[in-house]
């Protein structure tokens, strides 16, 4: 798998354990739960604009190999 699916599937759960944890109200915390899928979308705009992501770094620096967008 490259960079580009595994920063892909992590936003994907980021995004979705945010937004279930707000609607099932998990540990009480409400609506705070969808400061996570926020912060994920802000991030992947700012990256789509920039290219920085921190997510792309950490896994090149693990060793994954890069795709397209991360070369």
């Amino acid at each position: 798998m490259n960079i580009d699916r595994m920063v892909m599937m992590m936003a994907g759960v980021f995004i979705l354990v945010g937004t279930a944890g707000a609607y099932l109200n998990w540990m009480d915390f409400g609506s705070y739960w969808l400061i996570i899928p926020g912060f994920v979308g802000a991030n992947l705009f700012q990256a789509s604009l920039t290219g920085f992501c921190p997510a792309a770094m950490i896994f090149k620096a693990l060793g994954a190999t890069p795709g397209n967008a991360f070369k």
